[in-house]
């Protein structure tokens, strides 16, 4: 791989158009392609200017090349895409949201964080329909917005994208969100966080849910709309499906493996009340002692940060 610093100073030499020529009868070739794409990434750098504090540690070189990536390689178009994130996140602060304030979303398991990951070693998100308990769309948005941080702040080294599993137990026309509120969350995960999603596997979704997911299919960028796989735990395609994303031994028996896994909402705050120190540690934030609730909503422990070892740069 060519150093991002290398070919900043390539660009700024008279050579630059020669090597760039000559590069250019090597185009079949791996090394081609990525001195393109750090081409691009350094130019899109260059074009949104100089940044500072979060903007700045949030635009790695892994965040720059997704934003291109989403935009088809358009410098301009991921440029503005890049710059609309910048003052959602300013306004919005997503890495600011504590589980203790969207704890309450979480009681019946409705999103979370497995305790595995897939083939490719991607933190994996289970989201259930079916086990939807509160009406506020702010507050579902701000829940979801948390868990998308949370998954991204345990993605494995290296790693850009995570992957959902989707159970419809219990789904009906009562627990199913607005399409407006499904149409935001569209918005805010095209939008905000762009290829981040890998694949979402959609489990067992009832009759009544095709309707719903043409009006939602619509806002979807198409690319998006690719990773969206229908599977049912008893055709036997789509269990060769699963079974290439994930452990058969991981994945749980409502997707058609052999685990088991029950929501712990006790158990899950405590783990995501520890993680919420990782988050503070990393962006630079002085968080002030909470409570964590367990699983009857009293408060159990008070947490502060403490001094941990640095955790590698992986949010982009």
């Amino acid at each position: 791989m060519i150093p991002i610093n290398e070919i900043q100073r390539l660009e700024k030499t008279r050579n630059y158009r020669v090597v760039k020529s000559s590069m250019l009868l090597k185009q079949g070739s791996s090394l081609f392609g990525e001195f393109c794409f750090l081409c691009r990434v350094s130019e899109l750098r260059t074009a949104i200017g100089p940044l500072s504090g979060r903007s700045a540690k949030y635009c790695t070189d892994a965040c720059l090349r997704r934003y291109l990536e989403a935009r088809n390689w358009n410098v301009d178009k991921a440029k503005k895409m890049l710059e609309e994130t910048l003052k959602w996140r300013l306004t919005y602060k997503p890495e600011e949201i504590r589980w203790h304030e969207v704890a309450h979303e979480g009681e019946t398991g409705k999103v979370s964080r497995a305790n595995f990951h897939d083939h490719q070693g991607r933190t994996v998100l289970i989201m259930r329909p079916g086990m939807q308990n509160t009406k506020s769309a702010e507050n579902n948005i701000r829940h979801l917005v948390y868990l998308l941080e949370n998954a991204i702040m345990n993605l494995a080294e290296g790693q850009e994208q995570m992957s959902w599993l989707i159970d419809f137990t219990g789904f009906s026309l009562n627990t199913s969100i607005p399409i407006k509120v499904a149409r935001d969350i569209v918005y805010i995960l095209q939008g905000h966080y762009p290829e981040r999603l890998a694949v979402a596997f959609l489990c067992n979704p009832p009759k009544i849910f095709e309707a719903f997911y043409k009006a939602v299919k619509y806002f979807l960028d198409p690319k998006t709309a690719q990773k969206v796989k229908f599977v049912y735990p008893k055709n036997k395609d789509s269990m060769e499906l699963m079974k290439s994303y994930f452990d058969v031994e991981d994945l749980p028996v409502e997707f058609g493996g052999n685990g088991t896994l029950k929501y712990d909402h006790e158990e899950f705050s405590r783990l995501m009340a520890e993680d919420d120190v990782k988050t503070a540690k990393f962006w630079g934030i002085d968080d002030k002692p909470y409570h964590i609730a367990n699983g009857s909503g009293h408060s159990a422990a008070e947490v502060a940060p403490e001094p941990v070892a640095p955790i590698a740069q992986r949010v982009s």
